[in-house]
């Protein structure tokens, strides 16, 4: 890590504390105790410069289904190992389920999303977090609504650590996600796609739920035929049907692809069991680890 400390510490310059009584009078939401407790957790380390809610808690609109939506402003030497460090700090400080979900649904702000599930109040709350470098602050807070709870004095940013943390983001979003994070990628679209459907938002269900098969079809895709040439959903039939498996994992899609258009909840849970069923068989090293947090996930997603 280079010394890079991502543990919580006493917040004690007066600069570095965290403004959350604008928040709390501004709407109250029922998150509150979650988004204290997880600013807190974040704005610990010395690398991260600010520290931003957005979304519907910022504009005072959250209801109780609402996700907690942080921009992290990381200096921009650091990102490489905060984002390497930041699913053992979810995990063990925050309680997180899973490791994080790398983000494609969020708008493309110059930094990194990365989705987290964490237990809150009896039930799994959707945790986003988008770090951005902090060169990229000031550009970022001119193009989305924010409230800031945490603006640190930035250490001097000089153009070749901008350069490298560009780089970096441009890497890491662009490297193909592996069968361990398409299965939490399911499981992370499992949960949006519950909350859409308890809001009536039937055209983001639709939209999510193209996702999850799309996922799917990733997923059996980087199982069984990971050297693939071909884009998208060209030639699956050609390069996965040639073995028991591979005709089993495209049933499963077949499966999934005929189904309703938007689903309801019974559908989701249907489309998670299938896709679990599918891992097991095609890539079971994916769910190495995962067994007690996809059966503590269970158990929350029938409390919910």
């Amino acid at each position: 890590m280079g010394g890079l400390n991502v543990m919580p510490a006493a917040l004690t310059p007066a600069t570095d504390r965290l403004v959350l009584a604008e928040l709390a009078e501004a709407n109250r939401p029922a998150q509150l105790p979650l988004v204290t407790r997880i600013a807190e957790i974040l704005a610990a380390s010395p690398a991260v410069t600010h520290l931003l809610v957005r979304g519907s808690l910022a504009s005072g609109t959250a209801d109780r289904l609402s996700d907690v939506d942080f921009v992290v402003g990381v200096h921009d030497a650091h990102l490489p190992a905060y984002l390497a460090a930041l699913d053992d700090l979810m995990s063990i400080e925050a309680g997180a389920l899973l490791p994080g979900w790398r983000d494609s649904i969020v708008a493309d702000l110059g930094g990194i999303g990365m989705v987290f599930l964490l237990p809150h109040d009896g039930k799994l709350q959707q945790t986003d977090l988008y770090l951005a470098p902090a060169s990229k602050i000031p550009a970022l807070r001119r193009t989305i609504a924010t409230a800031s709870l945490l603006d640190r004095p930035t250490p001097s940013i000089t153009p070749p650590q901008i350069r490298r943390a560009e780089e970096f983001i441009t890497e890491t979003t662009a490297r193909p996600k592996s069968c361990t994070e398409l299965l939490i990628e399911h499981l992370v679209l499992a949960v949006l796609l519950h909350k859409r459907i308890r809001r009536g938002q039937r055209f983001v269900a639709y939209a999510e739920w193209h996702m999850l098969h799309t996922a799917t079809k990733d997923l059996i895709k980087a199982a069984l035929a990971p050297a693939s040439r071909f884009w998208g959903w060209y030639r699956l039939d050609e390069e996965i049907a040639l073995t028991p498996i591979g005709r089993e994992s495209l049933a499963d899609l077949e499966t999934a692809i005929t189904g309703p258009a938007i689903p309801d909840a019974a559908d989701v849970d249907a489309a998670l069991d299938r896709v679990i069923g599918l891992a097991e068989r095609a890539c079971p090293t994916a769910l190495d680890g995962l067994r007690d947090s996809l059966t503590a996930y269970r158990t929350y997603l029938e409390l919910a």
